[in-house]
């Protein structure tokens, strides 16, 4: 049984006409590495996200054991003032273009842990830049895969060949370490 395909195979050459930025942008959203950096409850959503179910490398999201693969990097769970510093000591090993999704309440701002405890930073912006927040105590993998929607989205605005992208700007700002970590109040 035969049948004729609409197209015939000619051997011409067809010609894509693109801009060099949106060609830099669609390979680095179409191929995001993370770094999974599990903490506390969020983790378990986070692995259940790269599980078979939810099939995050039909978005070319694949996470990577290493910082100096990585491009993104997630932190899920509660963030203490001893944890604070080794996140920023992998956050300074990932090559640029580099950005963070924040996973879970106790990432974001502390969670519950933060009036009744000394030790809970009130937020991992506070340490490094985030990009992504995802909300929810914990929340589900869906709202991780929003994330990483969402962070598509910022990839594909942004002008790497201006050299004028927001995480080179936050990166200006950072303010250092040890000026963040100084009260715990």
């Amino acid at each position: 049984m035969t049948s004729q395909s609409t197209t015939d195979k000619t051997g011409e050459a067809s010609v894509i006409l693109m801009h060099s930025e949106e060609l830099l942008n669609w390979s680095r959203e179409k191929s995001m590495w993370p770094m999974s950096f599990g903490l506390a409850c969020c983790a378990i959503e986070m692995m259940q996200a790269f599980a078979a179910n939810y099939d995050l490398e039909r978005f070319g999201i694949f996470p990577r054991p290493s910082p100096r693969q990585s491009d993104i990097m997630i932190v899920s769970g509660t963030v203490t003032y001893k944890m604070a510093d080794r996140i920023r000591r992998l956050y300074e090993q990932m090559p640029e273009p580099r950005y963070v999704i924040s996973m879970g309440s106790c990432s974001n701002c502390g969670g519950p842990y933060w009036q009744h405890g000394y030790h809970v930073v009130k937020g991992v912006d506070r340490i490094i830049p985030v990009d992504v927040y995802v909300p929810g105590c914990p929340p589900r993998p869906e709202a991780l895969i929003d994330g990483f929607l969402r962070l598509q989205e910022k990839i594909r605005t942004e002008h790497p060949l201006l050299g004028n992208s927001e995480s080179d700007q936050q990166a200006a700002q950072d303010i250092p370490l040890s000026d963040n970590l100084s009260t715990a109040s």
